[in-house]
């Protein structure tokens, strides 16, 4: 009976310090997080096939075309770990490297308005339509994520859940950052003075 009723006071202590907290907002971002990551490699797979369809317009920029690949390259070549997590340099280098790809490849589409003929390829309308999508799908998944961590960071940081955290090592977690949301929502700037290809016959 004693040990009944220690094992319910422990129990009962724990709950009251946040330790079941910490258990569902960690299993929370974790979900988050798996839920940014496959929408991005959704955008990660869809860049080849816009390449490929871009690359059919002779006359296209390659300087625009090849920071797309790099960009793409790059943020593929990251390791992404359960780790990455609760490693802040490891956070913001892959964010780095996905903003780099966002921006590349809104240049490309704003520079792609400047090519009648492939505004005219419905397989790079289709293609476009679902580039949009999956942006609107990492927006929704990115601020579900941010939100998830904000509520285990406010937890993490909070009296007298910050000594729960200290006692079982939950360490605040890295988030996106304003300045990287502000620099992925800022449209590229391209020079639309110069004349449009002129439409093969």
């Amino acid at each position: 009976m004693k040990r009944l009723i220690a094992t319910l006071a422990a129990a009962a202590a724990l709950t009251g310090c946040g330790y079941n907290d910490f258990q569902r907002l960690d299993e929370q971002t974790k979900s988050a997080w798996s839920e940014v990551l496959n929408q991005y490699q959704r955008r990660a797979d869809l860049v080849p096939n816009i390449v490929a369809t871009v690359k059919g317009e002779a006359q296209f920029e390659q300087d625009t075309l090849t920071r797309v690949i790099e960009a793409r390259a790059k943020a593929t070549s990251i390791q992404v770990t359960p780790e990455t997590l609760n490693n802040p340099e490891a956070f913001n280098k892959f964010q780095q490297a996905q903003g780099e790809l966002s921006g590349a490849l809104s240049r490309l589409m704003v520079v792609a308005e400047r090519y009648p003929q492939l505004q005219a390829n419905q397989g790079f309308r289709d293609l476009r339509v679902t580039l949009e999508g999956t942006e609107n799908r990492i927006t929704v998944a990115r601020n579900r994520y941010i939100e998830t961590v904000q509520q285990y960071n406010v937890l993490a940081r909070s009296f007298p859940t910050n000594l729960t955290a200290k006692v079982f090592s939950y360490e605040p977690k890295p988030n996106f950052t304003v300045q990287n949301e502000a620099q992925i929502s800022t449209p590229p700037q391209v020079d639309f003075s110069r004349p449009a290809p002129a439409s093969k016959p």
